[in-house]
C-alpha cells in the first residue's frame, strides 16, 4: 500500500471532520454540499480499497448497523447527579446566600446555562477517539447508544487541541425546533408516529436499535461538563473548562453566560425567558453553577445533586387538565373551529379555561374525547392547544365529538370540507362580528376605537348587518350604546368618517376575502393596479399574481361571484371610501425586482414599515415565510429561530448596514 494513499486518506478525513465542525457546530460552512459529497465519495472509495485503513474515527462510521440485541449497562466514570430546582427568585436568592455563608464571602461568580430540554448522555473519549456513549439512566449505570450518538454530525468522532488521554464529556442530545416540525410533518404523511414534543422525539430517536434510523433523524448536542479527568490538567474555572470544551471540537450552547453575582443571573434569567421562542432548541429554565471548581468541591453535594448549582425553573408551558366540553366557534370567514372548554388551569403564568382543538380531522387524530384528561401547551402568546390525551386516565364515561351539521349561531348548512364552513355569504351574525372587527382593525380600514364590544352590541340591536352598514350610523344610535356617550359617539363616528380615505390595497385587505392577507392584496394590487381588474379576473388571470396559486384564485373568483358581496362594495363606495391612484414601482437596472425579502429581529437603523416601503419601492416584495424561495433575510437584533433556518436554507443573510446599501443602490 503506497504511504501516498494512507496520506490521502488521513487529508480526506482531516478535511471532512473540519467542514462537518463548521457545518454542524459553528454555522459556518465553507465549501458547498457537492463538494463536501464529492470529499466523502473519495473517502468512500479509499476506505473501499484498502479496509485495513478504516478507524473508529473516520467519518463514514457514522452511521453504523442494526444492534446485535437491546442496548448493554454502562457504568459511568462518575454519578450523573440531577439538579435541585428552584421555581422563584426568592428561592434562588436563598441558594446564593446559602452559598456564601458556607464559603464566607461577600460575593461569588456563576455561569449561567440554558437548561436543555433534551436527554442527558454521557460521551467517554480515549485519545481523543470516541469510544462509547451512554444515557444518564440512574445516574449512575446508563445504556450504550454509541451507534445512535455517532449518527450525530455536532459530536467529533475524534478531538482536536490539547486533551486528556481519557476523559468522559457530559451534554444534553436535543432535537432542534425547526427538525421536530420537518420529522412530524414526515412521519405524519408516512402515517407513522408523531411525537408530543421535541424532547420525546430526541429520546426516542436515541433508543432506534438500528442507528441507520437515528440517522434520519436531525438530532444535534450540545456539552456542558467533563468528568473522570486530572484537576492539575484542566483550568480551574467552570466557564474556562467549557471554552475549552469548544477548542476541542464540541458544540457548547451559545447563550451560556459568565456572571458576577447571582442578581446578574435574574436578569439573565428575564432576558432568555423573553426570547424564549426564538431560540432554535427547547429549554425549560436556567441553570447557575459556581464557576470557580474549588468552590464546588468544598460546598459538595448530596447523593443525587449537587449543592453547588440549582435550575430555575421556567413556569410550565404543558399542564394536564380535563376536558368539560368542545364548543363550536365560527369565524369571519365562515370555518367552524372546535374549541376545548377545560377545567381551570395555570399554564405559563397564566390560567386556562379554553383551548383550540383546531378541526374534527385533528380531534380524530390525536384520539381525543370529551371527558378525556389532555396535555394542554401554551407557548409564549400563542393560543393554548390540547396536544393529546392522556389515555391512561381514560374513563368510560368519555363522550365523542363531531362536528354539527348546522351553524350553531345561523342553523344554516355545514359544507364539510377540510375545514368546515358556515356559509359563503355574510349572513351568520358570529360571522358578521368577526367579519367587521376584522374590517376595521388598523391593518385594514384603521377605524380607531371600533372595538369589539361595540361591534357586538351593534349587531346584536341589528343595527348593522354587513360592512356597509358601519357608514349609515347615526349619532343618536352610537350615543344609545352601553359606556358611550356624545364625546365617545363623535369620536367613533370622525374615526368611522376618516377610514373613507384609504388605500386600494388595505380596501382589499379589509373585504376579508378567504386566503388573501396584507401580503396578496399587496400584490394584487401591484400587478392589475386597478379594483375592476381585479374583481373581473379570471382563474387564470389571478395566478399570475405572485404568490397566488389555485386555491387562492379559486377564492376570489368565488368572493366576487357572489351577488351579496358585490352589492355591498358597491354601498361601501356609494357611502365614499375613496383611494388614489396606484402608483407602480418604477423598474431600473439596479432594482431588486422579483426579490424576496424576510425580516427577523429588531433593527436599529428603521422600522419595519420603512424596510417594506423601501424595498417595494425598488420592486423587492417582502413576506413572512422564510423558504428556499426567500433571497435574503435582513438580521436585527435578537433575530430568533427564522436566522438558524436561513443558515440551513442556504439564504443570503444580511445587516443593517448592507440594507442600507442595498435601499440606495439597489442590487
Amino acid at each position: 500500500m503506497p504511504i501516498k494513499t494512507k496520506r490521502q486518506i488521513i487529508d480526506l478525513r482531516n478535511q471532512i471532520n473540519e467542514h462537518n465542525h463548521r457545518y454542524y457546530v459553528l454555522d459556518e460552512p465553507s465549501i458547498p454540499d457537492a463538494e463536501y459529497d464529492q470529499l466523502m465519495r473519495q473517502l468512500q472509495q479509499l476506505e473501499a480499497d484498502f479496509p485495513n485503513l478504516v478507524t473508529p474515527d473516520s467519518p463514514t462510521q457514522r452511521v453504523g448497523s442494526e444492534a446485535q440485541s437491546a442496548f448493554s449497562k454502562v457504568q459511568h466514570i462518575s454519578p450523573m447527579l440531577s439538579l435541585n430546582n428552584a421555581f422563584t427568585d426568592k428561592e434562588v436568592i436563598g441558594f446564593d446566600e446559602k452559598i456564601r455563608e458556607q464559603l464566607q464571602i461577600n460575593k461569588i461568580e456563576y455561569v449561567a446555562e440554558p437548561k436543555l430540554d433534551g436527554l442527558a448522555v454521557s460521551l467517554r473519549y480515549q485519545q481523543g477517539i470516541l469510544t462509547q456513549a451512554a444515557t444518564r439512566g440512574d445516574g449512575n449505570i446508563g445504556e450504550d447508544v454509541t451507534l445512535n450518538i455517532k449518527t450525530i454530525r455536532s459530536i467529533p468522532l475524534k478531538l482536536t487541541g490539547d486533551f486528556p488521554d481519557e476523559i468522559e464529556i457530559r451534554g444534553e442530545v436535543v432535537m432542534p425546533k425547526l427538525g421536530f416540525e420537518k420529522f412530524n410533518q414526515q412521519q405524519r404523511l408516512k402515517n407513522k408516529k408523531t411525537f408530543s414534543n421535541p424532547r420525546n422525539a430526541a429520546a426516542g430517536s436515541l433508543r432506534q436499535l438500528d442507528a441507520r434510523d437515528t440517522a434520519k433523524r436531525p438530532l444535534s448536542f450540545y456539552s456542558y461538563a467533563i468528568a473522570g479527568y486530572d484537576d492539575n490538567l484542566l483550568p480551574q474555572d467552570h466557564f474556562a473548562i467549557l471554552e475549552k470544551l469548544k477548542s476541542w471540537g464540541l458544540p457548547v450552547a451559545n447563550e451560556i453566560c459568565l456572571i458576577s453575582n447571582i442578581e446578574a443571573g435574574l436578569t439573565y434569567y428575564q432576558d432568555i425567558l423573553a426570547r424564549r421562542q426564538d431560540l432554535n432548541v427547547d429549554i425549560d429554565g436556567v441553570v447557575y453553577k459556581i464557576n470557580h471548581i474549588p468552590y464546588q468541591q468544598q460546598i459538595g453535594g448530596l447523593s443525587r445533586a449537587p449543592k453547588w448549582a440549582i435550575a430555575h425553573k421556567f413556569p410550565a408551558q404543558e399542564v394536564i387538565t380535563q376536558l368539560l366540553d368542545i364548543e363550536v366557534q365560527v369565524g369571519r370567514t365562515g370555518v367552524l373551529t372546535p374549541v376545548a372548554r377545560l377545567k381551570p388551569v395555570e399554564v405559563a403564568g397564566v390560567i386556562v379555561t379554553n383551548a383550540t382543538l383546531h378541526n374534527q380531522h385533528e380531534i380524530k387524530r390525536k384520539d381525543i374525547q370529551i371527558g378525556d384528561y389532555v396535555v394542554i401547551r401554551r407557548a409564549g402568546d400563542v393560543i393554548p392547544e390540547v396536544v393529546s390525551a392522556v389515555l391512561e386516565k381514560r374513563s368510560n364515561e368519555v363522550k365523542s365529538f363531531k362536528m354539527p351539521d348546522k351553524c350553531p349561531v345561523c342553523d344554516s348548512k355545514v359544507i364539510h370540507e377540510t375545514m368546515s364552513s358556515c356559509s359563503s355569504g355574510l349572513i351568520c351574525s358570529a360571522q358578521l362580528k368577526q367579519a367587521i372587527k376584522h374590517f376595521s382593525s388598523r391593518k385594514a380600514m384603521d377605524i380607531n376605537g371600533f372595538g369589539i364590544k361595540i361591534i357586538e352590541q351593534l349587531v346584536d340591536k341589528k343595527l348593522i348587518s354587513n360592512i356597509a352598514d358601519i357608514y349609515q350610523l347615526e349619532p343618536q344610535q352610537v350615543i344609545d350604546l352601553e359606556r358611550m356617550g356624545e364625546k365617545s359617539a363623535k369620536n367613533l363616528l370622525n374615526a368611522i368618517e376618516k377610514s373613507k380615505y384609504t388605500t386600494l390595497e388595505h380596501f382589499i385587505y379589509a373585504l376579508g376575502i378567504r386566503e388573501v392577507g396584507e401580503s396578496t392584496a399587496k400584490n394584487l394590487v401591484q400587478h392589475f393596479t386597478n379594483f375592476e381588474l381585479i374583481k373581473a379576473a379570471t382563474r387564470e388571470e389571478l395566478q399570475q399574481v405572485t404568490d397566488v396559486g389555485e386555491i387562492v384564485a379559486e377564492s376570489i373568483v368565488n368572493f366576487f361571484a357572489e351577488q351579496e358581496n358585490i352589492d355591498i362594495i358597491k354601498r361601501l363606495q356609494t357611502a365614499g371610501i375613496y383611494w388614489d391612484e396606484v402608483q407602480v414601482a418604477q423598474t431600473n437596472e439596479h432594482n431588486l425586482s422579483g426579490k424576496t425579502f424576510v425580516i427577523t429581529g429588531t433593527l436599529a437603523s428603521f422600522t419595519r414599515a420603512e424596510i417594506k416601503n423601501g424595498l417595494t419601492e425598488l420592486g423587492a416584495k417582502v413576506t413572512n415565510s422564510l423558504s428556499k424561495k426567500t433571497d435574503f433575510l435582513i438580521v436585527g437584533d435578537k433575530p430568533g429561530s427564522k436566522l438558524e433556518k436561513a443558515k440551513a436554507l442556504k439564504v443570503k443573510i444580511i445587516n443593517d448596514l448592507e440594507l442600507m446599501e442595498l435601499l440606495q443602490t439597489g442590487l
